[in-house]
């Protein structure tokens, strides 16, 4: 997307590209073996929560890439070329999808997670967010091929809600039923007035949902409440929100909704709401996998303590169901009675 002229923040991470490309120059006209120094983070550890010490501000240590393997060697490749592209964007002040910048060298990249690997890894060698590279998250639906407009986002929002993004506006309020797209370039968004929201985040969020999403906790401290499938996948999906994801753990401290509540749905409400008993499914093997990894986390005992013991009822009785089993009873059920009588009783947690 076309900029008006590069923001101080480029400015700035474009001397950062030249100092660590000159660094790397300068080590190999020396007969020096060139090294990056990444540091790691973590958004959980696993096992005796009384020793955890994660933190999301951080490294729990460093990766040294050096020259000496071939697999380093090869990471080495990718890194470089993927930072070439990066400056580029940054340069033309431009953004592109990380499908895109796959496509710039599919030969070489071979996958989608080698690009998006070394895209964190300069993340944390620049110290910023994805956005601030002019990266955006891959959109469903769009065709592989390089393009300079971010790819299209089909995570939506609807409700009382009106805001601007980059001179574009989107008013929600005057058709609180129509779905809009949730803006890619969170950055943009000026004005936000809100005096109801709903998302739909379709599974694990991608990273504009949960900046989204924190921009407007944060500018209009909004209490905020997630409805998910009652399986262990589910659950997973509001750690994600709350704690953020082990893949961009080094900007959890950005992207973590803190102040998320579980709305449901509980392995209770089959019980209280009298569903039937068809709607009830058993645990699958990868389901009971799931959970227990879930319950193994440091922040399921120390910071969500009633989250984790929904989720051992689930496991002891290796039952779940989906959130369309609310609608058994009618078509209207879930927004009509579920949500406003969970929110009216506080019957979250």
């Amino acid at each position: 997307m076309e900029g008006k002229h590069w923001s101080v923040n480029s400015y700035h991470l474009l001397k950062k590209i030249q100092e660590l490309t000159r660094s790397i120059i300068e080590d190999v006209c020396n007969d020096r073996l060139p090294a990056l120094y990444i540091d790691q983070f973590s958004s959980y550890c696993t096992g005796d929560s009384g020793s955890c010490c994660c933190s999301y501000d951080l490294a729990k240590g460093k990766e040294i890439l050096m020259l000496r393997k071939e697999s380093q060697a090869r990471r080495w490749d990718v890194l470089l070329r993927v930072l070439l592209i990066v400056q580029q964007l940054l340069q033309e002040n431009k953004h592109g999808s990380k499908r895109d910048i796959y496509y710039m060298h599919p030969s070489v990249f071979k996958e989608q997670c080698v690009v998006d690997r070394a895209i964190n890894d300069i993340c944390i060698l620049l110290q910023c967010s994805r956005h601030n590279l002019n990266v955006v998250s891959v959109g469903n639906g769009n065709s592989p091929h390089p393009r300079n407009q971010p790819t299209q986002n089909f995570r939506l929002v609807m409700g009382w809600l009106r805001f601007s993004e980059a001179g574009r506006k989107f008013d929600c309020i005057n058709y609180p039923n129509t779905a809009h797209h949730i803006p890619v370039h969170v950055e943009d968004v000026e004005e936000p007035i809100l005096v109801d929201i709903c998302f739909q985040g379709k599974g694990y969020p991608d990273v504009p949902t949960r900046r989204f999403l924190r921009l407007l906790t944060e500018t209009l401290h909004l209490p905020v409440y997630c409805l998910v499938d009652c399986d262990p996948y589910g659950i997973d999906i509001l750690t994600t929100y709350r704690f953020g994801s082990m893949q961009i753990a080094y900007d959890a401290k950005s992207l973590r909704i803190p102040e998320i509540c579980w709305l449901g749905a509980f392995l209770s409400d089959h019980e209280k709401y009298q569903f039937p008993q068809q709607c009830l499914l058993p645990l699958t093997a990868e389901d009971k996998q799931k959970a227990g990894g879930l319950l193994n986390r440091c922040y399921m005992e120390r910071e969500v303590p009633y989250w984790r013991s929904e989720l051992q009822l689930m496991l002891d009785r290796g039952l779940k169901f989906e959130i369309e089993a609310l609608s058994a009873h009618s078509l209207t059920f879930l927004s009509e009675n579920y949500l406003p009588s969970k929110i009216q009783e506080g019957a979250y947690i």
